[in-house]
């Protein structure tokens, strides 16, 4: 690989090209047909002969090496010369997508996760969408959950994650946060006993005979762990140490009457062990046509995400785990940075350490990483370091390329010089998935499969004259109906829009008819809960 060209001053009739070359590997003539090896075994010698390489030489490195390979654009130098990626490689060894805002880098998702579904049918892959732009990406093949049909019960929290929810990602006060570790456990042992017993049998449970921890994910409820904490504050004769215990109680029924925290709490005081039911729908187990989640976050409380992103993390690998990586899973984490900052102080703790046990040891069970983020430098770097395949694209931040630059083979390293340059979908790709550090650009993407923040401004309609209050209508029952407990229009989330409908003055909504995209104000209409 060509790295420098220079010559040297001298007159035209003796101009020379003085060029610096990395040696990355060989080209064998089998019999059969000529192969590609990486690695140098016989180094040329001063004086011999270079030649440029020929398309056929590069279909000859590039050409896939089995049937695990998927096809993801073409080589920047020659476009008839397809690229190919190494999906088991990938996958088995995790993968990061690197690149700033504007450079495509969405639709480069959308385009590898859409082929990695072909390739591996039965592979289930789960998608943390930050910004609710993949919702239509991988069409009836994906599961969309959001705040409105997702059921995550609040018993499935660790402790540090209920304590996150409970103080809206403040620091807990610790004489509240001893009372809710002591009563919890109890909690847990009570609902059990109920449900292994009548209720007349139901006998006071020793705190030290609990048998459970304060992170077991068996289930509790609300008005079990209310009722605990307020017989201790019946208990106390010193008025002034009761404040705690009414502090902890008034958080907890703050949280649990807020509609926006209704996926935790719905049926908080009912009980019920649905974890089987839970990890099934969340994991696409089985899988009934829709391999993939898409988990968009856009919708929760942003207290709460950190807490609801750790859950979720914690749980695929939990279960990759406890059943020995029978089922394999690619978890993507869109924004990396904003889950696994390097700064430790930045973020929330356990999250980082969910996605660093997928990242360090996820691959024993089955359980690979995709990262996606535009801020490398501020990704966690034992983190990043995990990713054996690298795709990245335009970054101008030095921060970021300092780190690829220590993130890559010496070899690789002289293609980074055209990071701060390169195009819209192009690639510089790096690591075992691909047969060398490849620029390539990445294939167009079917306009059904692009990401919603992909469409391009012209492709939008505007509001035609006469409806504009009909639309800030719509939007503000919305608006309103995310903190309440009003009920808002009901629409099948993707569904098609009515034809040519017109909004009546009594229900505003927006219709196709009125000029506006249907797949982008169909969004305003979706239900809240």
């Amino acid at each position: 690989m060509i790295t420098e060209v220079s010559c040297e001053n001298l007159s035209s009739s003796d101009y020379i090209a003085i060029a610096s070359v990395d040696l990355l590997g060989e080209i064998h003539n089998a019999a059969d047909k000529a192969k590609f090896q990486r690695g140098v075994t016989n180094y040329p010698t001063i004086g011999d002969s270079v030649d440029l390489i020929t398309s056929q030489e590069l279909r000859t490195i590039y050409a896939p090496t089995g049937s695990d390979q998927i096809n993801v654009g073409f080589l920047q130098q020659d476009r008839s010369v397809v690229a190919y990626v190494d999906v088991e490689e990938m996958l088995s060894k995790h993968f990061a997508v690197l690149g700033s805002t504007g450079v495509g880098k969405s639709t480069g998702v959308s385009l590898l996760l859409n082929e990695i579904l072909k390739s591996r049918p039965n592979l289930r892959i789960f998608l943390l969408d930050v910004h609710n732009e993949y919702g239509r990406c991988f069409g009836d093949r994906a599961l969309v959950l959001n705040p409105r049909n997702l059921k995550l019960p609040f018993w499935l929290f660790n402790f540090e994650e209920i304590v996150d929810v409970l103080f809206g990602g403040r620091a807990g006060v610790p004489e509240e946060l001893d009372v809710l570790a002591e009563v919890i456990p109890i909690a847990k042992g009570i609902y059990t006993q109920y449900q292994n017993t009548d209720r007349l049998g139901l006998k006071r449970i020793d705190p030290k005979q609990v048998g459970f921890t304060v992170d077991t994910p068996v289930p509790y409820r609300l008005v079990d762990l209310i009722s605990l904490i307020d017989e201790r504050m019946g208990k106390l004769e010193n008025r002034s140490s009761r404040i705690i215990y009414h502090k902890l109680i008034s958080r907890i029924e703050a949280v649990r009457n807020d509609p926006r925290y209704a996926f935790m709490f719905d049926n908080a005081n009912v009980g019920g062990d649905t974890m089987a039911e839970v990890i099934s729908h969340l994991f696409r187990l089985p899988a009934n046509g829709k391999p993939m989640t898409v988990m968009q976050l856009a919708g929760f409380p942003a207290e709460v995400i950190d807490s609801v992103v750790s859950v979720l993390c914690r749980m695929a690998f939990d279960f990759g785990l406890w059943s020995d990586g029978v089922s394999p899973m690619l978890f993507v984490c869109e924004e990396a940075h904003r889950y696994a900052s390097a700064d430790r102080n930045v973020g929330f703790g356990p999250t980082r350490k969910a996605v660093s046990r997928i990242a360090k040891e996820g691959r024993k069970y089955g359980v690979y990483l995709g990262l996606i983020t535009q801020r490398p430098a501020e990704l966690d770097a034992t983190i990043i370091s995990q990713c054996n395949t690298l795709f990245t694209m335009r970054l101008a931040n030095e921060r970021d390329q300092a780190l690829l630059r220590a993130a890559v083979s010496d070899a690789a390293a002289n293609l980074l010089s055209f990071v701060p340059s390169l195009g819209t979908r192009e690639v510089l790709a790096f690591g075992e998935g691909v047969a060398l550090p490849t620029r390539l650009r990445f294939k167009e993407v079917p306009p059904h499969q692009l990401p919603r923040g992909e469409a391009t401004i012209s492709s939008v309609p505007s509001v035609t004259s006469g409806h504009d209050m009909h639309f800030v209508g719509a939007v503000l029952e919305r608006w309103r109906g995310a903190t309440s407990q009003r009920d808002v229009p009901n629409d099948p989330v993707f569904s098609q829009p009515p034809a040519k409908t017109l909004a009546t003055a009594e229900a505003p909504m927006l219709q196709p008819s009125m000029g506006l995209d249907p797949d982008r104000f169909s969004l305003l209409k979706k239900p809240l809960r």
